[in-house]
């Protein structure tokens, strides 16, 4: 018995959503009495694998693996799961984790809990699991009786700790040949941005309130001067006024960052569907009826290109009293 739990490496190094699912494994796997399993795919720094929890990280190997197919990614972690008799696997509830995890569960008959926001509760062979339902409106508790558990975890959901020991690295090559993907893929555009947008602990994000793509330097500036991530409205993404991978929401990406910040946002339910689990949500908007004000723990009613540049000499003048 084991927990396998799937990571991912961004930019050279484990993005902190997967570390944030090995600390997840760890404390189900403390429970359970047994060891947690990494699975990685790809070069890269893998020493945080061990101190966020695991005991053991295995390199996947396989050519067909490369583009991250979900067919074969699920081929891949189904046969490592078999030979190492994991009875709990568990993903970040990001792009991958979406696709990858369904189909896990159906290959293995398993009850599934996707976007868990709590550690389970295990009594005996059952998990009950918390979730966000009705778009983040409320919680639910999720009970999981099948022999084989799957489980998602929302981004930024739990603080990464790194207080473990080494995890022994071995290689584990994956058989493919019999297996046959319908997806083509036409070309891998990589992320170039300093920051990984599900782990960002500040993001600053933008709407049709700025009017066109020309006016974002301004929103660049303030979170490079904040250390954030940039992000967009779906209208803004769909206009091509942002790359889509800036999309936040509920048909976009799902964030929780410790601090939001939402320029020129109306606040649409599908938008807050997927920010309204941040810890700390600045509105910036000239419509004071604005639905957003009211999800909001901080309102500026004003324009934004007269708050935001404010803003930023504010940022300016507090480094610069810091130095």
């Amino acid at each position: 018995m084991s927990v396998l739990v799937y990571t991912e490496i961004g930019k050279g190094k484990i993005k902190k959503s997967s570390l944030e699912a090995v600390n997840y494994g760890a404390r189900i796997a403390a429970q359970l009495n047994t060891k947690v399993i990494a699975i990685v795919i790809g070069d890269g720094d893998f020493s945080d694998l061990g101190k966020a929890g695991a005991n053991k990280v295995l390199k996947l190997n396989n050519e067909k693996l490369s583009n991250f197919d979900g067919i074969y990614l699920t081929e891949a972690i189904a046969q490592v799961a078999a030979a190492e008799n994991s009875t709990v696997i568990v993903f970040s509830h990001d792009f991958t984790g979406k696709e990858v995890a369904p189909r896990i569960a159906a290959k293995f008959k398993a009850g599934i809990v996707a976007g868990a926001v709590d550690n389970p509760i295990i009594s005996g062979e059952s998990f009950s699991v918390l979730k966000n339902v009705f778009s983040g409106k409320a919680t639910a508790l999720y009970n999981i009786s099948s022999s084989k558990k799957i489980i998602s975890i929302l981004p930024n959901s739990f603080p990464v700790k790194l207080d473990g020991e080494a995890a022994e690295l071995l290689d584990f090559n994956v058989n493919l040949d019999n297996i046959t993907s319908t997806i083509k893929v036409i070309a891998v555009k990589k992320d170039t941005a300093e920051l990984n947008l599900s782990d960002a602990d500040v993001v600053v994000s933008a709407g049709r309130g700025l009017k066109g793509p020309e006016n974002w330097g301004m929103v660049e500036e303030l979170a490079t001067m904040l250390g954030a991530a940039t992000a967009c409205s779906r209208p803004v993404a769909d206009m091509n006024w942002r790359p889509h991978h800036e999309h936040v929401g509920q048909t976009g990406v799902a964030i929780r960052p410790n601090l939001y910040f939402a320029i020129g946002i109306s606040g649409a339910i599908q938008h807050l569907a997927g920010v309204n689990g941040s810890k700390t949500i600045v509105v910036i908007n000239s419509d004071k009826d604005a639905p957003f004000f009211k999800s909001a723990d901080y309102g500026i009613v004003g324009d934004a290109f007269e708050v935001v540049p404010k803003l930023i000499q504010a940022v300016k003048n507090f480094k610069a009293n810091q130095n």
